[in-house]
Order: C-alpha cells, then sequence, then structure tokens
C-alpha cells in the first residue's frame, strides 16, 4: 500500500519560514519524480514545485522560485519543500504526490497524493 505522509505545515508570520516533508511508503521512491501542490480556498489546485527521481531537475512556479526549495532524501523515501520569505498568499493546503512517468505541472500526470498539510500565513 502506498502512502504519503505530508508534515511540517503550521501558521507562520509573514516572512517566516517552514520545512515540508512527505515520508513515503510502499513506494519504489527512486523510480517516481515527486511534486508539490497547494490548494486554496476558492481557488484551483496548483503546481508548486517538483523534483525529478535522482534530484537532478528542478522545476517551480514563478511564485514560489527563489523562496521555495525542493528536494529529496533518497535514502530515507522522504521529499521536501523549503519555503522562506512566506505571505499571506501562499496560505493553503500543500499537498505532495508522486508521479512514475514524466512528470509535469499537471497535476494529472501523478497517481499518488497524500491527504495534505496546512499552511497559514497570518500576522
Amino acid at each position: 500500500q502506498v502512502q504519503l505522509v505530508e508534515s511540517g505545515g503550521g501558521l507562520v508570520q509573514p516572512g517566516g519560514s517552514l520545512r515540508l516533508s512527505c515520508a513515503t511508503s510502499g513506494l519504489a521512491f527512486t523510480f517516481h519524480n515527486m511534486g508539490w501542490f497547494r490548494h486554496a480556498p476558492g481557488k484551483e489546485r496548483e503546481f508548486v514545485a517538483r523534483i525529478s527521481a535522482g534530484g537532478t531537475y528542478k522545476y517551480y512556479t514563478d511564485s514560489a522560485e527563489g523562496r521555495f526549495t525542493i528536494s529529496r532524501d533518497n535514502a530515507k523515501n522522504t521529499v521536501y519543500l523549503q519555503m522562506d520569505s512566506l505571505n499571506p498568499e501562499d496560505t493553503a493546503v500543500y499537498y505532495c504526490a508522486a508521479s512514475g512517468s514524466n512528470s509535469s505541472s499537471n497535476p494529472e500526470t501523478y497517481g499518488y497524493w497524500g491527504q495534505g498539510t496546512q499552511v497559514t500565513v497570518a500576522s
């Protein structure tokens, strides 16, 4: 049974940082590209970042570029999202996802999803 479990969300002030983790099990992790998405109330689910299976290639949405860093530890079957300089527009539920094929910013290219972790940026 494949499981993706996000953690690290919470309430943070504008300008602050959070590090999200996504621990996976039951997945051939080293053969999967991994992505982070977010879903804010009243908005569509949005691509945030993705990383190739080997960790070499990383892609970000424009709003995350320069502020967020995606990384992975294949020995721990875990992917991370370091988020700095957070602002209220980053408030959302953040989801990690795994893709065993050619991944992209399209969520339909990901076959496995976690349950999400809430990130709230407010003073």
